[in-house]
């Protein structure tokens, strides 16, 4: 079996904000990375922008694009390579000047996009995801997905930014990137954070983070995705990445017994099997990757163990991971 060595951590974006939430992704070329910027730290601010970064090597990065919504925090920037473009999408509370009633009911998914990596537009409201909180996306053939966070039936009677069992993590499904449709669930309840991958026959398998501490749980579908296998793994995985390497499902998110640290795990059927842990603490986690070759990839995450443990500053950080005969 190869054995996964971290060859290299670098931190390749730091100033004094909050930077967080990261994503990668390879685009004619290209690898691209994506992350949240924020003067007001980790919570939700009108201030928060996106940044998209882009790099030959994963060794040198430049910028290419930086937005934000008005009146509303921008945060969990994730890719998707379809139909020849490159989107970035984006979770929005509505956070105008003043406002304190945050409510998963006024989420709004916004997407941005480029046929080159140069030129970008947007970003631009995705039909289909008011009352929903995006999250990462992947695409299967002709078809688009998106995990979108909601209430159940929309409910009123749960305010505040928890929706707790009353929340389900939608699969939204698009044919454009654009223009988003209901087409499952990947789980009824707890619903927060999903990342997913599919099969070349379209199987998905998906890793959902539930609210709080609960463990996460590993959902399992067909086409037309219309029933589910799910159960529980033996721990929770915050700001979960999900990814295809060689053959393999590797895992990476935030390890929360004892001190928090972005770890790494291989998922094996319906256990995680310990990689190693990144140099990382305090403020940590949401990692991306992208396999290079076979034997080759860059991991992404962010982390403030070097900006004072606090959630008031993180940096970037890229990782070069080895993985060996």
């Amino acid at each position: 079996m190869s054995t996964l060595k971290v060859e290299s951590v670098r931190c390749v974006f730091r100033n004094e904000e909050h930077n967080a939430f990261t994503d990668l992704c390879i685009f004619k070329g290209w690898v691209y990375l994506t992350f949240r910027s924020c003067p007001d730290g980790h919570g939700i601010s009108r201030t928060a922008r996106l940044r998209v970064l882009r790099s030959r090597d994963g060794r040198e990065w430049a910028p290419v694009a930086e937005f934000g919504v008005r009146d509303r925090d921008t945060r969990d920037p994730h890719f998707l390579a379809f139909r020849g473009r490159l989107f970035v999408y984006t979770g929005t509370w509505l956070c105008p000047e003043g406002w304190t009633a945050y409510d998963i009911n006024d989420h709004l998914g916004y997407g941005a996009w480029t046929d080159d990596g140069v030129t970008w537009n947007g970003p631009r409201a995705l039909e289909g995801t008011y009352g929903h909180y995006v999250w990462r996306a992947a695409a299967h053939g002709d078809r688009a997905y998106l995990c979108a966070r909601r209430k159940r039936d929309f409910a009123h009677n749960e305010p505040g930014c928890e929706g707790g069992a009353g929340t389900a993590a939608a699969m939204l499904e698009s044919e454009d990137g654009l223009i988003w449709r209901y087409r499952a669930a990947f789980t009824e309840s707890w619903g927060d954070e999903t990342a997913f991958v599919f099969d070349p026959e379209g199987k998905v398998t998906a890793l959902a983070r539930r609210l709080g501490d609960l463990p996460s749980v590993v959902c399992r579908s067909s086409p037309p995705y219309a029933a589910w296998e799910r159960h529980e793994l033996d721990r929770h995985v915050g700001g979960p990445l999900l990814a295809t390497w060689n053959g393999r499902l590797l895992v990476g998110g935030r390890k929360s017994c004892g001190a928090a640290v972005t770890a790494l795990y291989w998922l094996d059927g319906k256990h995680l099997v310990d990689i190693c842990e990144l140099p990382s603490g305090g403020d940590t986690s949401y990692p991306g990757f992208v396999p290079l070759d076979e034997h080759h990839g860059l991991l992404s995450y962010y982390s403030s163990h070097e900006t004072g443990g606090t959630i008031q500053q993180a940096a970037i950080y890229i990782a070069r991971l080895n993985l060996g005969p």
